[in-house]
Formats: structure tokens, sequence, C-alpha cells
């Protein structure tokens, strides 16, 4: 079923995904940069077979394909906490929801990370991160963050318009950001899970990352790339059923 809610005048959109009679846990999906929800509907249906209410949006400028609202140049990784909180709040409204978790993917895991640590424990009960790139402000200390060069001591306004126009306030939300200590402060259950051969978000910060999550089950999928496919994928997939099943 297609949802809406706003964050400030912007229209976020989504799916939302099960049963929606009865009280129920829900997982809410975010998706990773230049993609667009469809990307967690593998997860989605999982998660809703098994009984959870999922819902997947598209972040606000988010993606080269995206039904939300928002300009691409104008979408940061604060601007997407934005959105992930107004949908959380959204969800508490309308639907009879007992517990909220969080699962994000790539960028949308960064994101997901850093709401879960403002919100704490109390109000997400679980936190679900697929090869999460905290790599983002390394990137821009670097100067490189996927397809754009610039200079990291003079960031233009526009950082490049392929394959999406992207503003320099991208860069610069997390220039001086380290993300293992805005993520530090969640102690609830954390499932984190990343593949060896990821040639964009290097193993090493999941690596590093488990290790301020008092709660977490880490699981590293041999050969898996950045976004899992096929056999990568069905391990998963069986990954995240188990740790669901057993906070269930």
């Amino acid at each position: 079923m297609k949802f809406t809610c706003k964050r400030d005048e912007l229209t976020i959109r989504g799916h939302v995904w099960g049963k929606q009679d009865g009280r129920q846990k829900a997982v809410i999906l975010s998706h990773g940069f230049l993609a667009n929800e469809r990307t967690c509907f593998t997860y989605a249906k999982l998660l809703a077979e098994m009984g959870f209410l999922a819902v997947t949006y598209d972040f606000c400028g988010g993606g080269i394909i995206c039904r939300s609202d928002g300009r691409k140049q104008d979408m940061t990784v604060l601007t997407e906490k934005a959105d992930l909180i107004a949908v959380i709040k959204h969800v508490r409204e309308q639907y009879d929801v007992s517990e909220v978790f969080l699962l994000g993917c790539s960028q949308g895991g960064f994101v997901s990370g850093l709401t879960a640590a403002e919100l704490r424990a109390e109000n997400i009960s679980g936190l679900i991160l697929f090869y999460p790139a905290i790599c983002i402000p390394d990137d821009a200390r670097a100067g490189k963050m996927m397809f754009y060069k610039f200079d990291p001591n003079n960031i233009p306004d526009l950082l490049g318009r392929f394959p999406m126009k992207l503003g320099g306030d991208y860069a610069r939300c997390v220039i001086s950001m380290d993300p293992y200590e805005e993520m530090k402060g969640y102690e609830g259950p954390v499932f984190l899970i990343h593949g060896t051969a990821d040639p964009i978000v290097n193993i090493s910060y999941s690596q590093e990352l488990k290790n301020i999550y008092p709660g977490c089950t880490y699981v590293e999928v041999e050969g898996g790339g950045h976004g899992f496919k096929r056999q990568y994928d069905r391990q998963a997939c069986e990954a995240l059923k188990q740790f669901m099943t057993d906070y269930k």
C-alpha cells in the first residue's frame, strides 16, 4: 500500500508491506545513495512474510529516480536523517506499532545509524545495517565522493551533475564528522552485515563499527560486493531472517 508523509514542505512517498491490523512491530527500510526504495523491496517482502510491518520510501532528492519531493542538489546525510525521522513519526501515528526497527543499506545505513543514536534504544528497538557507508566523511576529506572530485579545502556549491546533480552541502555537512562517535550512542540490538569484496565501502569500516555496539551481531559475506546480488543476497536474507527470528 502506498503512503505519503511530510518533512517540512516536502512530500515523502513510499510503501507499507504486510498486514495492517493488530499491534505490530515495524521495520523502516532506507535505501542507499543514487538509489530508491525498490532496492529494499526484497528485504521488505521477507520481513512482511515474517509478520513485521515493513515500510520503504524514497529519500527527498535521494536518488536518480525518486518519487519523493526535493532537489537532488539539496540532499545531504542530514536531510535524509530528517526524512527518516519524519517517516518514523508517521508510522507511529498512523499504525498500531509497538516497536520500531531501522534497516539501512549503504548511505541509508549511515543515516539509520545516526538516527538510532539520536533517538536511542527507548525509541528504536533494533538497528539493521547493510554495508553502511560510514566512509562518507573520509571520502569528503579526501575530495572524492563516488563520481565527484573536488578540493576539500574549497568545496564548490555544485560538486557535479553526473550521474546526479549534487550540491556542496553534501560534503560540507560531513567533512568534520567522526561517524563512530556520532553513531556510538545507540545501545540496542544491532545486526551488521558487510561483503568482504565491497569496492565502495571497505569492510574495515564495519569491522571497526561493530566494536562500538555492545549488542552487535556481525556477519561477513565472503566474496560479497556492495549491494548484494544472487547467492550473496540469499545469504544476507537468511542471516537477516535468523536475526529477526531470534529477536521475536
